[in-house]
């Protein structure tokens, strides 16, 4: 709804499986979301997000609520980059991003890139609950400020839980006022940074670190196994957006390549 100091508004997706495939019978849409259904592969469902107008501003208060029912196969994706913008008001933007994810139940969060331009403050949240047996793949991206301009403040904060314990608090920050966050111990000279977690109780336990790219200066990305979960997280730095997803998919090839599942079960995460 219209606020004199931003946008309010949260949409909603909701997919669930109804004994033979899976359906998406609530898209909720608000303020600047527009869903858009896609044609399913197999028997995941497909939504992507359009955005219906810039944002976030400065003042917006957006979220978006994503429910994936017992047995749903759920993929979300985004049409475009998420810029975030400086609006008429000095206040900070946030965008909230909520996942529900039931038993035997698999989604895939793919996003295009999330920009921070210059004047911006946008404050990013993530609060994801999984079902012991659910499955999950996330994949979030960010770029400090467009070509050959300094970023506004981006905060990102990402909270799992698995079974209702806490599997992954984690929280970054960049552009000023954050200290030292173009310091040679977080960004360096690179302006693209990203994540990646796979959830998945066919991961093989007791996997070691392994480290992507060969040259700093085109990047490269770090896997690691979360400790006492079927879980790896991936987080890797890079001079261009492309060299950013090419490290991220290098990584996400090297769990399909390599030994570490129980089981077939490889096309559950494949995007």
């Amino acid at each position: 709804m219209p606020h004199p100091y931003g946008i309010h508004a949260t949409a909603r997706i909701r997919a669930a499986h109804n004994g033979r495939t899976t359906t998406v019978p609530l898209l909720h849409h608000d303020g600047p979301f527009h869903l858009r259904r896609l044609r399913a592969r197999g028997e995941r469902a497909r939504v992507r997000v359009l955005g219906a107008m810039s944002a976030p501003l400065g003042g917006d208060r957006l979220a978006l609520d994503i429910t994936a029912g017992t047995g749903a196969q759920l993929e979300v994706t985004t049409a475009a980059a998420t810029i975030a913008l400086r609006g008429s008001t000095t206040d900070p933007a946030t965008y909230h991003v909520r996942i529900g994810v039931g038993e035997h139940a698999s989604l895939q969060w793919l996003p295009e890139p999330l920009i921070s331009t210059r004047g911006s403050t946008l404050h990013q949240t993530f609060d994801v609950d999984l079902a012991a047996t659910s499955h999950l793949l996330m994949r979030e991206e960010q770029l400090l400020g467009r070509s050959g301009e300094p970023p506004g403040h981006l905060t990102t904060r990402l909270t799992v839980r698995r079974d209702g314990r806490a599997l992954l608090d984690q929280h970054t920050a960049y552009g000023d006022p954050a200290p030292a966050w173009d310091g040679p111990a977080v960004l360096g000279s690179h302006r693209a940074t990203g994540q990646l977690l796979l959830v998945d109780p066919g991961l093989e336990s007791h996997q070691e670190p392994r480290v992507i790219g060969d040259d700093p200066a085109e990047g490269q990305a770090v896997l690691t196994p979360l400790a006492d979960a079927p879980a790896l997280a991936v987080t890797a730095v890079a001079p261009t957006p492309a060299l950013l997803r090419h490290l991220l998919d290098t990584a996400l090839a090297y769990v399909h390549e390599t030994p570490v599942r129980k089981g077939a079960r490889a096309h559950e995460i494949r995007e």
